[in-house]
């Protein structure tokens, strides 16, 4: 993985795909490339480890075609480097292919065709290449070629292939991994993303898992595992250019982290009517009102937002509710109870992770439901229904505004089933108030972002681990608190719920740990503030979020009083922030943290 770009038609090729890659450096990368050809011999392959500017450098105005591929690679098989960047060729020159996803059975591929190829790297990728030029010896024609490579492959997969012998033609097939087909007047795109070709185009086809696609430059067909022709109608996709760019900000996350407000005002907008109620589809209140239990299914930071959305499923609608990692439920499914609704929560609706486990709730016949950022993703197509986040493109690798978007929409669908069930707990939760006092609440933070930025610079200046406690939500805040500040700024931060510090993780405590603790629960307040005096006393320095109402002297970030079940909308901004300053301080890029990628398709 990570991203693929694909133009057939245009004079510009090579440009077209350096913009798109450009648009797709949010999703992590450590290496890039294109292959360009005219279709008259002569054919260019260009690549480099490291940025797309890198490989920006290494071409120049010869670089010249109308048909071509390209692609950011993260990598999975093999170290990042020149020589294992896509796109790759067949040892006989006349393939060139690139690879989204993971290929499972490589080395019993290799074994069994590929004994006597030469290759050059180490992925699994160059070993589906050699495949099909393999298979283009036995075979009539390309597509069959490459249909019979796809009969051997396992695993997750998005592939474009070019033929030297046919440079009218870009094959597409896709397992497991998003691939789109952008449609242009006398040209069409190939992308991983819709937002990698807006700028070509606004139409766009999905493909489905096991089709075949034959792109041409005024023409696709796409056919199904045995050849039979399939028809699919274009949509236009609902992005705006503007939303997708950094304007005045330096950092995409930053510019993130400050729309969060605005996304809660979005979300009361779709899930609102004019009286302040409600308004959620039926066919998915009717599911949850029927089930027994909820099960929220989720990976890092869209996990985290799931353990606030426990408390407000459970406290607002009266359903028992668990949490589970994706990567563990899939192969450690639980004991399920007779009535059970899944929730699955991704930003990009991609989740590799996630999808495992959808596919074995789908082979069970069971109601499923996905809270998503991206609309026709493949999580949001195949489970039985979709609750849209509204948070607008979140480039950033450090998901902010996508985490505070599940929960307000987690508040929605728990206040709208409680209030089908007429759960006193719901009747008494004004959603449209206490979600417009939250936004309130988030602005105010984020217009104070530079005073937290001073604050930080000392705090977090060089240390090597931080720790963040809390109680109740004020813990499943610090678990996505700890995680933000791990993943940008590369200092080892743990979140640990306050209680559990003295029996053991108080060992880990040494002069001068940061500790950073969260207080917003009148329950457990003191508590939690006697847990910041037992790590001071061992050396600590220690920074407190505070809710106004609890506030004392000494606090260092006071934050607006929201509604309880709300609190974690609030007292995570302050958070995203100190992650985002303590990057900065580093000297690190925030939007582009190491060994990360946005859309994590591969398991």
């Amino acid at each position: 993985m990570c991203g693929i770009v694909g133009i057939i038609g245009k004079e510009n090729a090579a440009d077209i795909l350096l913009q798109g890659l450009e648009k797709l450096e949010y999703r992590g990368y450590d290496s890039a490339g294109i292959y360009v050809t005219n279709g008259q011999g002569e054919n260019h392959l260009i690549k480099s480890q490291g940025r797309i500017a890198d490989l920006q450098k290494k071409m120049n105005g010869d670089v010249n075609g109308t048909i071509g591929i390209g692609h950011t690679r993260w990598a999975t098989h093999g170290r990042p480097s020149e020589r294992n960047a896509h796109p790759h060729t067949s040892e006989n020159g006349r393939f060139t292919l690139v690879h989204n996803g993971v290929i499972e059975n490589f080395e019993e591929i290799k074994q069994e065709f590929l004994q006597d190829n030469l290759m050059e790297g180490e992925t699994d990728t160059e070993i589906v290449v050699h495949l099909i030029a393999y298979f283009s010896e036995r075979t009539e024609t390309t597509k069959d070629a490459f249909r019979q490579a796809l009969s051997v492959i396992q695993g997750s997969y998005a592939f474009a292939l070019i033929d030297t012998q046919e440079p009218e033609v870009i094959y597409v097939a896709k397992n497991k991994s998003p691939l789109l087909i952008g449609l242009g007047d006398d040209f069409n795109v190939i992308c991983s993303d819709a937002m990698a070709m807006l700028q070509e185009t606004s139409r766009f086809v999905e493909i489905a898992d096991g089709e075949l696609v034959i792109v041409r430059a005024d023409a696709i067909r796409i056919e199904d595992q045995v050849g039979n022709l399939v028809f699919r109608e274009s949509y236009e996709a609902q992005l705006d250019l503007n939303d997708i760019e950094k304007g005045t900000y330096p950092y995409y996350m930053l510019k993130e982290i400050d729309e969060q407000p605005s996304v809660m005002r979005r979300i009361l907008a779709h899930y609102t009517n004019e009286a302040g109620e409600t308004s959620v589809d039926p066919a998915v209140i009717d599911e949850a009102v029927h089930c027994d239990r909820i099960y929220i299914v989720a990976c890092g930071t869209s996990y985290h937002a799931g353990w606030a959305g426990k408390r407000l499923l459970e406290e607002l609608a009266g359903i028992p509710t668990e949490v589970h990692l994706s990567s563990e439920f899939s192969y450690n499914m639980p004991l399920l109870s007779e009535k059970p609704l899944f929730i699955f929560l991704s930003q990009s609706g991609e989740t590799a992770d996630s999808r495992q486990v959808l596919v074995k709730i789908n082979e069970l016949d069971l109601p499923s439901l996905t809270l998503t950022n991206v609309p026709g993703s493949t999580l949001s197509r195949e489970a039985k229904h979709t609750l849209l986040l509204h948070a607008g493109p979140e480039i950033a690798v450090a998901s902010t505004k996508a985490y505070t978007a599940q929960i307000a929409v987690l508040a929605v669908l728990a206040s709208a089933i409680g209030r089908a069930k007429h759960e006193p707990a719901a009747a008494a939760f004004d959603l449209s108030t206490e979600l417009s006092l939250a936004a309130a609440a988030m602005e105010t933070i984020v217009n104070e972002k530079m005073m937290i930025g001073q604050l930080i610079e000392a705090f977090l200046a060089d240390t090597r681990n931080a720790f963040y406690i809390g109680r109740g939500m004020d813990y499943f805040v610090s678990m996505e608190a700890a995680l933000k500040l791990k993943e940008i700024s590369y200092i080892q931060a743990e979140g640990f719920a306050a209680g559990e510090l003295k029996h053991g993780t108080i060992a880990l405590i040494e002069e001068g740990t940061p500790v950073i603790g969260i207080i917003t629960d009148k329950k457990t307040a003191a508590h939690t503030r006697g847990n910041l005096k037992e790590v001071e006393s061992r050396g600590a320095e220690t920074l407190r979020i505070v809710s106004d109402s609890l506030a004392g002297k000494g606090d260092q970030l006071v934050i607006p009083e929201v509604h309880p079940l709300l609190s974690a909308l609030v007292s995570v901004i302050p958070t995203q922030l100190i992650a985002y300053f303590a990057t900065l301080h580093r000297g690190y890029d925030v939007d582009k943290p190491r060994n990360l990628a946005k859309s994590v398709t591969v398991e």
